[in-house]
């Protein structure tokens, strides 16, 4: 049977209570950088047509649900691609304890970011001049955050463009590419992570590579790697990259084909938080 809001909320907050336990006995060393890319549905659930799917986004459960799932790996950096309205996104950033900033798209799927340590500045679509109206219709940002260790992290948030035609997004790489190459040239600690709707092995992956970018699960990951769709994942699309320092520092680097971010095969009312799972990835400190 469905629950009550009430009865949802006083579950959700016995279970975040347990969990901060959970976290704080058995928390990272503080030496370690852990960053999460996610692609999040706009928070409708995946499938968003069953009943359940539907009843979570009806109690304004969906929020809760991602940010406990989330909660469970710790992380330090996380990216939101395809994000619900900012009010919802507040709430996740509220309750892990995070600051937020959104990127406005160029159609009608904003990015997040959401940091544990201070983001000292933010820019929407990076580049001189107009916003180009045919590219970044998903989203691109670039925002600084200071690190414990005093270092300053450059990060991009991104969305490429869908489509088997890889046109458009070979053009908004370009674009990125040519913005980003201060900061590459200086050999500055970078990360580049999002929903890239591209696989490993096409032109769009060699531009990044060839620029200087590291991709952390081609350099450190297991298996495939496969990060849609969360029911029988087929394809590698959503990344964590790394340049500068901070590339040489990668520890782990995979999909998490797990828990609430996984579909339930066997059950037919199930549904996941994304039709995407997230990619993680960790950094050893400089600390």
């Amino acid at each position: 049977m469905p629950i009550s809001r009430r009865q949802f909320g006083t579950a959700i907050g016995a279970s975040l209570a347990l969990a901060n336990d959970n976290l704080l006995a058995n928390e990272p060393p503080e030496s370690s950088l852990r960053v999460i890319a996610y692609n999040i549905y706009k928070l409708k659930g995946w499938p968003e047509q069953r009943l359940r799917a539907k009843q979570a986004v009806a109690e304004g459960q969906m929020a809760k649900r991602l940010a406990m799932e989330l909660d469970l790996y710790a992380p330090d950096i996380i990216n939101f691609s395809e994000s619900p309205s900012e009010n919802l996104t507040r709430e996740v950033a509220e309750i892990l304890g995070m600051n937020h900033v959104r990127f406005p798209s160029g159609g009608n799927w904003p990015g997040t970011l959401l940091s544990r340590f201070e983001i000292i500045e933010s820019q929407n679509v990076p580049v001189s001049g107009t916003r180009p109206t045919e590219l970044f219709t998903r989203h691109w940002g670039r925002a600084t955050v200071q690190l414990p260790s005093n270092e300053k992290l450059i990060v991009h948030s991104a969305h490429l463009f869908p489509t088997a035609d890889p046109t458009v997004r070979l053009k908004e790489i370009q674009v990125m590419i040519a913005a980003m190459k201060p900061d590459l040239d200086a050999g500055r600690s970078m990360l580049l992570i999002g929903d890239l709707n591209h696989a490993p092995d096409t032109e769009e992956h060699k531009l990044w590579i060839d620029a200087g970018w590291v991709d952390t699960f081609a350099k450190i990951g297991q298996g495939e790697g496969l990060t849609i769709k969360s029911d029988i994942p087929k394809w590698r699309i959503d990344y964590v990259m790394a340049a500068g320092p901070i590339a040489d520092r990668v520890a782990e680097s995979r999909p998490l084909f797990e828990g609430g971010f996984r579909l339930n095969m066997d059950d037919e009312q199930s549904f996941a938080l994304s039709d995407h799972l997230p990619q993680l990835a960790v950094f050893e400190s400089t600390q």
